[in-house]
């Protein structure tokens, strides 16, 4: 059976008219020295008989440690990732205030092998970047999420005539 995880994918546009995205970087140690292709959009598996959606915003809440934004949410679909996993994702227009940052806590065996068991966060810290810098900093089966998000929002030219 195929994995499958739902993200929310919160976005906003600069003073310039230039689109932002608000993603997380990987928390654990497996991710701690690495930033580029190292950051997330917030998702996880969905729960048995949960719809998307309600697992996108489920997840977002426990990885970013507050609510996404209200609606209306765009669907951009389905993106599978090298594992097989995949991963439907919402976008919702907003504004998120990253000082407010808190992720929920996972439990591993570090260092590998030692037998002790520790706490580390999901995401250890979260901001806004433009799209060029997002393509640099999140995981690389993530990356046509942010082309699904710019064909989806694309503003057409405003012309003084």
């Amino acid at each position: 059976m195929v994995k499958r995880s739902a993200a929310m994918l919160v976005y906003r546009f600069d003073h310039d008219g230039d689109l932002e995205v608000l993603i997380a970087h990987m928390g654990g140690p497996l991710w701690a020295r690495k930033e580029e292709h190292a950051w997330s959009i917030p998702k996880g598996l969905f729960e048995p008989g949960e719809d998307a959606l309600a697992a996108a915003l489920r997840e977002f809440r426990e990885e970013m440690g507050s609510p996404a934004p209200e609606g209306p949410y765009l669907e951009l679909g389905d993106t599978k990732q090298s594992s097989g996993k995949v991963i439907t994702t919402f976008a919702v227009h907003g504004e998120h205030d990253v000082s407010t940052f808190s992720s929920n806590l996972f439990e591993m065996e570090w260092p590998r092998g030692s037998g002790k068991m520790q706490w580390f966060p999901e995401m250890d810290r979260a901001a806004w970047f433009d799209l060029p810098t997002a393509a640099t900093k999140l995981v690389k089966g993530q990356l046509p999420i942010l082309d699904a998000l710019s064909a989806a929002v694309r503003r057409p030219l405003e012309l003084d005539l």
